[in-house]
Parts: structure tokens; sequence; C-alpha cells
């Protein structure tokens, strides 16, 4: 049960439309229900606005089947990641309207909400390699609620290619840079613009890249202010915590007013 609902259910009884007893049975499940190998946390989308997203890998298929079905039932939107085309046929069996982000590995439940903010968020990468990374933080960005821009391969081997876009880049509430090799895209960002840069080092690239550690070490070491970083391919962490950035700023009084359109791809 999400913020809305739980909020039309108490105006429900305030109303006196609902009882107290059916109010207590919908919410039966809250804080979580135990389903022996796991501990659905119904409470989630109360403590955070959105539902518990389910974590695939490494879990059977049929404990992702039960844990998404479970989540389903209480939750207009279910969002599942890394997750592989068995695990998304087998979970359509049971909840035949998911959908399938191939690029991104997500099982997606439900359309994706109304924005919450007006205001876009940026996903760049700095190469072609890095987009699937680049398209988990997007699609998850959108799932909370915050239309997002994407520019693709705009790296600092040609950087006027990321030079082109400043304008844009500047209006942004938060940017994700998305970046293997050398990992330099987020600290050239932070020097552009005044909103907060994520970093996702990408485990794209060459030996001695180390299968990510070397973009995330410079990263981590970027001389230019206002960089957070993420873990390696976390693409997923990188949307939520862009997100929360971007509906953070609708609430503030000072956020200018937007010009980026909802949910376009730059020229």
């Amino acid at each position: 049960m999400d913020r809305e609902r739980l909020r039309a259910l108490l105006e429900e009884v305030r109303a006196g439309r609902a009882s107290i007893d059916d109010a207590l049975a919908q919410v039966h499940h809250l804080p979580f229900e135990d389903l022996g190998f796991a501990r659905v946390d119904g409470h989630r989308a109360v403590r955070k606005g959105f539902p518990e997203v389910v974590f695939c890998q490494g879990k059977r298929t049929e404990q992702v089947v039960d844990i998404v079905e479970r989540l389903a039932r209480h939750h207009a939107r279910v969002l599942a990641t890394r997750a592989s085309l068995e695990v998304y046929e087998a979970v359509r069996q049971r909840i035949p309207h998911a959908r399938w982000h191939d690029d991104a590995r997500l099982i997606a439940v439900g359309e994706d909400p109304a924005p919450r903010t007006k205001r876009s968020v940026v996903v760049a990468t700095g190469g072609t390699a890095d987009i699937p990374v680049a398209r988990e933080a997007e699609i998850t960005a959108r799932w909370i609620g915050v239309p997002v821009v994407t520019l693709f391969d705009v790296g600092v081997a040609g950087i006027h290619r990321l030079l082109h876009h400043l304008d844009l880049l500047r209006e942004a509430s938060a940017i994700v840079a998305v970046a293997g090799m050398e990992g330099a895209l987020p600290g050239v960002l932070a020097g552009l613009v005044d909103c907060p840069v994520i970093g996702v080092p990408t485990s794209v690239g060459y030996g001695a890249h180390f299968g990510g550690v070397a973009p995330l070490l410079t990263m981590l070491n970027s001389c230019a202010t206002g960089v957070a970083v993420v873990n390696i391919d976390n693409g997923f962490g990188a949307g939520v915590m862009a997100a929360i950035i971007g509906l953070a700023g609708e609430r503030d009084s000072q956020v200018k007013s937007p010009s980026v359109g909802e949910g376009r791809q730059a020229p």
C-alpha cells in the first residue's frame, strides 16, 4: 500500500464509508509479510513513497515470482532489477501485464506514474556500451515519478558532444553520469553545472580498468564539488538518488520554472 492509497483509505474511514475493521483488514500485512525465505516489506511505500524493489540476482526463479506476486497484490507498481528473460517469463505466467526491459534487465508491473515534478533528471553516458546501466537508472527514476532526459555517448573523448547540450544540462535537477574506461565524465559535468552529479562507474573497459574499479576511484577522487558515487554498474541506486533529489527540489519554493520536456532523448 502506497501513501496515496493509505490516505484514501483513511479518508474513507473518516467519512464513514469504511469501518475500522475494513481498514485493519487492508493494512493487515503492514509492516511486512513473512514468506519464509523473504520478508516482504509492505510498509516501504509509506516510508519512501515507492514500494520495495526486488533484486533478482542470487534468488531462485520461484522465489522472485512469489515476491513479485505478493507485492503486486498490494501495489499498483512493482519493479524487479537484475532479472533474466527466464525470470520474466515465469513472472508473466502469474502477472500477464508485467513488462520486460531487456537492455536494463528490469521487470516492471504497472504503468509509470504521472510525473511528480516538472524538472527533469538527465542520464548521460560516456559511451554506447554504458547504455544498459544508464537505462536501469532512467527506468527507475521514471518509475518513481520523475521525468528523464537521456544523453548517450557524450564522453570526454569527444567533449564537444557534451558541450553541445550544456543548456539542457544546466536545467536538470540532478545528473546521472554513467561511464566506464577512466570514468572522467562525472567530474567534468560537476565542473559545468550547479546541480548534484551522481557518478556510476561501469564494468566496461580494458584490463587495467579492473572491472570498474578504475572509474570508481576516478569518480571518488574528483576534484569537482557536488559529485556523489554509487557502486559499479548500480544504475538502480543512481536512479533512486536522482529521483529523490528531483522530488526534494520540487518541494523547494526556490526552484526555477522548468523548461526541459518530459521523457525525451536529446537530439
